[in-house]
């Protein structure tokens, strides 16, 4: 009985890593918060549109699982490599790379499909996120430019788009500032990333921008799109006063820890505390729509 809950425990371990857990999970709460908003500012009840939220849900859920899952398994050299990602089970071996495969398509193609079960606008948003992660994120700049990170940004930051444009168009301004907030947030999330894992991306041959251009540079391009994010609260005055000013505070606090590098003795240190930072903000700024909307 013992070593079956240890093979359980393992086996539990390892989808988890497959899937990259955390990552699935903050790219599904946009979702929500944009399907959540639709609602809200249109009028219509959440209890009415339950049928079409499980689809839209279910649907975001499988095809950036699907995503995540392939880019497991293009990954498997470098995850060979890097310390954070070798008890990943494309490794490990505890799943053959031909299975993981299959499965990250056929999970990405139900998705996709049920999308479509929702409106095409969101299963178009859908399919822009899935391709741009797999084909020229992981498959095409990963390994060659800096500008990776930027492409990887445009696939997350579709998100609250999938969301919101499963109830309306997607050309508002509400979802259009979310779409921002999610990009540039996400710039200096991975440069932090980046360099606390410097040297593992380094031996990867990953082209991460501190490793091809150095972390002073990079500490620059983190003040730069945090400034570019700063005043997008702003545009968001339809959701309230406790909204703005809580966004708004909690951007200048992104701010201030960003120029606090500068002034960093410990760069490994300070990496953590913006990266930790990073983490709490994107949850609440995403959270907090729904707070203010209840």
């Amino acid at each position: 009985m013992g070593n079956r809950k240890f093979g359980l425990a393992v086996f539990l371990g390892d989808v988890r890593s497959l899937f990259k857990a955390g990552v699935l999970v903050a790219n599904v709460l946009p979702v929500f918060t944009g399907f959540w908003l639709a609602l809200f500012f249109s009028g219509y009840s959440f209890a009415d549109y339950q049928g079409l939220f499980w689809l839209t849900m279910a649907g975001s859920l499988l095809l950036m699982g699907g995503a995540l899952v392939i880019n497991n398994w293009y990954d498997v050299d470098i995850d060979t490599v890097m310390e954070r990602t070798k008890k990943r089970p494309t490794v490990t071996g505890h799943f053959s790379l031909r299975s993981v495969l299959i499965t990250g398509i056929v999970l990405s193609v139900i998705g996709q499909v049920i999308l479509l079960f929702t409106t095409y606008e969101a299963a178009i948003y859908g399919f822009i996120g899935w391709f741009v992660y797999v084909i020229p994120y992981t498959m095409w700049s990963k390994r060659r430019y800096t500008l990776n990170t930027v492409i990887g940004s445009i696939s997350g930051a579709v998100s609250p788009m999938i969301g919101w444009t499963a109830v309306d168009s997607g050309f508002q301004l509400v979802p259009i500032i979310f779409f921002l907030i999610l990009f540039l947030w996400q710039m200096p999330h991975t440069f932090a990333i980046a360099i606390r894992k410097h040297d593992e991306y380094k031996a990867a041959k990953v082209a991460m921008l501190p490793v091809l251009y150095g972390i002073p540079i990079t500490k620059r391009q983190i003040l730069i799109y945090n400034l570019c994010l700063l005043p997008l609260p702003l545009y968001l005055t339809s959701l309230g006063t406790v909204f703005v000013t809580l966004a708004m505070i909690m951007n200048i606090g992104f701010l201030a820890v960003s120029i606090h590098g500068f002034f960093a003795k410990d760069d490994q240190k300070w990496a953590r505390t913006i990266f930790l930072y990073s983490v709490n903000y994107i949850a609440l700024i995403f959270l907090l729509p729904i707070i203010v909307t209840l």
